[in-house]
């Protein structure tokens, strides 16, 4: 830009600057060949250039991502694979070290809900003019995913496998507990979104609320700098990285997240104007404008 103004601005002052008597101009000091004049033109030169310059606010630059985004360059389906075989049993498996176990992939009533999910998509026309799926590795996640792509005509080489930003929420010491038990990790979830659950030594996380919400900003991060104007499914083995990340995308206080729970095998187009109503009085309310810090 500066070199393209200089050349364009300077061409017709410096051609003037010829026709001018030898008495003006005058000499620089004897290191420097360039006559006064000629200078204060090329400085005049470069000043306008820089000027007309067009700022771009930093919040707009590509591959700058905030939650709330200021804008989505593409369009995203939210998608829970089906019941797991854990999960249909009622016990709570989150350990990322048998995410990719037969155990960890869906139950036959999780194969008929992902079906249905997948038609659902299609009749959503999310794939009409193509998708990439993103999906966790976790068995039932991507599983669900081929079962997306299958009935959506999509070919595989557009399944995406994410190995970390999509693992279920680690729930520490609540694992191989029962699955209502989980009850307790939302209660502290609604208190403060720094809250984790109790720690274990099996290799299990404790993620708080926070912990997920960096992990799914920074997987938008990467879709919003890697895809413009694409659609894209994103395809979780758990409800907690959908719900987080939906409230993070809308501006909702972390800590009301489950207003957004999703079912297995739910389907969700992402609408950054819909928030929940909220069953508390108005003075209860909260909106989170720079997410996780809602305190």
């Amino acid at each position: 830009m500066l070199g393209k103004s200089y050349s364009s601005t300077t061409a017709p002052l410096l051609s003037h600057h010829s026709s001018l008597p030898p008495s003006s101009t005058s000499k620089t000091p004897a290191n420097s060949s360039i006559p006064i004049t000629r200078r204060r033109h090329l400085l005049t030169a470069l000043t306008i250039s820089i000027s007309i310059t067009p700022f771009v606010p930093v919040v707009e630059a590509r591959g700058l991502f905030q939650m709330p985004p200021f804008r989505l360059t593409n369009r995203y389906f939210l998608v829970r694979a089906g019941e797991s075989e854990y999960e249909s049993l009622g016990i709570i498996n989150t350990n990322p070290v048998a995410k990719t176990s037969v155990d960890s992939g869906l139950s036959e009533k999780g194969k008929k809900q992902t079906l249905r999910a997948a038609f659902e998509l299609k009749a959503m026309g999310a794939c009409e003019k193509g998708c990439w799926i993103w999906a966790s590795i976790t068995q039932r996640a991507y599983q669900a995913a081929e079962i997306i792509a299958s009935i959506n005509g999509v070919s595989r080489s557009y399944i995406v496998p994410e190995y970390s930003f999509l693992d279920a929420r680690g729930l520490g010491a609540y694992e191989g507990k029962n699955l209502e038990s989980v009850s307790e990790v939302y209660a502290s979830d609604s208190i403060s979104t720094s809250i984790k659950p109790p720690a274990i030594d099996d290799g299990t996380p404790n993620e708080s609320v926070a912990d997920v919400f960096v992990r799914v900003t920074q997987l938008m991060s990467i879709l919003e700098t890697q895809y413009s104007g694409d659609t894209v499914v994103i395809v979780s083995p758990d409800s907690d990285n959908l719900t987080i990340l939906q409230a993070g995308l809308v501006g909702l206080d972390l800590r009301r997240h489950r207003d957004f729970s999703f079912a297995p095998g739910e389907v969700r187009f992402v609408d950054a104007s819909s928030i929940p109503a909220y069953k508390q009085p108005a003075s209860a309310v909260y909106k989170c404008f720079k997410p996780p810090n809602c305190n």
